[in-house]
């Protein structure tokens, strides 16, 4: 499904039916799009403003990160779900004789590491919009700096949300396929955390 091409309405009346998809993963996957919405619009308001001129450069590395973004979110919140789907399609294999379980077991986990794979994906793309947040905030438009502080904590979100995910789907798997899967999730995880406290505390400067 693409979720993207929902009504705002459809969507989360999606996200709360019964439904095991979409589930927090894609909500993370669509709350990175709209941080990265709220990055690209305070770019704007910035580049060509001569009162902010000092700001430019950084809004011209935000928006070249942030357009990109506003896109990629979309496709990772589809394969998100897509990939949940197929998880769940694996348990419906045939299990009646050794041979069978033994195949059914290998997709299972294959098709789980995929769905480990993807929120990981998300919360690294949240993490790289992070990184461009905290000088936006110091130098872009002053009229526009909540915005940065908003698509922050949205990025921030995206990231602890997408690695719950990680989390919940490699805690089935055996070492040997997670690798250092669980030590990376937590390095973005404790990054990010820094970053957003700094984007943070750049607007509050601001505002005060």
């Amino acid at each position: 499904m693409d979720w993207m091409e929902m009504s705002l309405s459809d969507f989360q009346s999606a996200l709360a039916s019964s439904s095991p998809t979409p589930g927090g993963g894609t909500a993370s996957a669509i709350a990175l799009g709209q941080a990265a919405a709220l990055t690209c619009m305070v770019a704007e308001l910035t580049i060509g403003n001569e009162k902010w001129k000092e700001g430019w450069n950084s809004a011209e590395k935000a928006q070249a990160v942030c357009v990109k973004i506003m896109s990629l979110s979309g496709e990772l919140a589809k394969e998100d779900s897509d990939s949940f789907d197929g998880v769940m399609g694996c348990f419906k294999m045939p299990k009646t004789n050794e041979e069978e379980i033994q195949i059914r077991r290998k997709a299972i986990r294959e098709a789980t590491l995929h769905a480990a794979m993807v929120p990981f994906r998300t919360a690294q793309t949240a993490f790289e919009l992070l990184e461009v947040l905290p000088e936006l905030a110091n130098k872009g438009n002053g009229n526009a700096v909540s915005d940065v502080g908003v698509a922050s904590l949205l990025a921030s979100a995206a990231v602890k949300g997408a690695l719950f995910n990680v989390d919940i789907n490699i805690g089935s798997l055996p070492d040997e396929m997670v690798g250092d899967l669980g030590d990376r999730s937590k390095e973005i995880l404790e990054k990010s955390r820094t970053l957003s406290k700094e984007s943070v505390q750049n607007v509050r400067n601001r505002l005060s």
